[in-house]
């Protein structure tokens, strides 16, 4: 059994991602699953993969068997188009089916395959996540100090995170704010899901996102979407609850439309989310840095064969 210490180098830092790290040559599947089975320890409790560490923290790590990385096919190389980039961090703009990282059945991500590009890069480290399904503004610190400063800003909601969905059926102008607890739980397959609960529910953490009508179609409407917390699935769950699933959406959506918009005309095929604004102070400057990604054209496209 294992017990470390987190010292300041690895403060901040998600524990999957401290774990990943440390267990090199381990599968990330079987890291999420020691995660998940309570055998990893911080400071003698249960965590979660998304738990943050503190300095100071005791992390208890299970023996596990190191598997021959020469039979693990590498992750090819790939860039990614670039929306800004400096010495502290990279905005790439994430395509939609591409995870940002390996495991839970995913052999690698933007952030593998950006290492295997960059090989002379000291330090390149994901600040926040989006959805395999998503596209759009991804943010990766070339610094550990950038990493801190941003997750920090994001822990404390001082980014702005905006968001543009097409969604099912006409979306009350009234209906601006979505405050509904959210409860993380894993199917009897394993798979990682989230549903709307009631107040009060057990492990249930509130979650709130705003909505505001961008643009309405005869039998959908285009949202900008902001969260003001980051729960996993946050904006897929909450249109879903209020009667509105996102278009493609394949966990939370409409499957049968889904089906007919893949075969139809349009021949769409993807979720209909993209993370298309991002607000931050730069992690050394201080500066306030905005940043924007268009519309991929595959959605552009799409929006065109609707009728108002």
């Amino acid at each position: 059994m294992l017990r470390l210490t987190v010292d300041e180098g690895s403060q901040g830092q998600r524990l999957d991602n401290f774990l990943i790290r440390l267990l090199k040559g381990v599968p990330k599947t079987h890291v999420y699953r020691v995660i998940r089975s309570g055998e990893v320890r911080v400071n003698k409790g249960r965590a979660a993969a998304d738990t943050r560490l503190e300095i100071g923290d005791v992390v208890r790590v299970p023996p596990v068997r190191v598997a021959d990385r020469s039979a693990e096919p590498a992750a090819p190389a790939r860039e990614f188009p670039v929306v800004f980039e400096d010495e502290h961090l990279i905005a790439v703009d994430k395509p939609a089916g591409v995870a940002v990282h390996g495991g839970s059945g995913v052999s690698f991500g933007v952030i593998e395959q950006l290492r295997q590009a960059r090989p002379a890069a000291k330090f390149l480290e994901l600040v926040h996540r989006l959805d395999k399904e998503t596209s759009g503004l991804l943010l990766i610190a070339k610094k550990r100090s950038a990493l801190v400063a941003l997750q920090d800003q994001l822990r404390e909601r001082e980014t702005g995170k905006t968001y543009v969905a097409l969604v099912i059926g006409a979306w009350p102008a009234s209906r601006k704010v979505i405050d509904v607890p959210l409860h993380k739980f894993l199917t009897g397959e394993g798979e990682r899901r989230v549903r709307a609960v009631e107040p009060g529910h057990d492990e249930a953490k509130r979650s709130i996102t705003l909505v505001k009508v961008a643009q309405r179609y005869r039998d959908f409407t285009l949202l900008d979407v902001t969260i003001k917390t980051g729960r996993t699935h946050q904006i897929r769950v909450h249109l879903t609850h209020e009667g509105h699933p996102i278009v493609g959406d394949a966990k939370y959506g409409d499957f049968a439309l889904n089906k007919s918009l893949s075969r139809g005309a349009a021949h769409f095929e993807r979720m209909f989310l993209h993370a298309r604004r991002l607000r931050f102070q730069h992690p050394a400057s201080g500066e306030v840095i905005e940043l924007e990604s268009p519309l991929p054209a595959e959605c552009v496209a799409f929006l065109a064969t609707l009728s108002t």
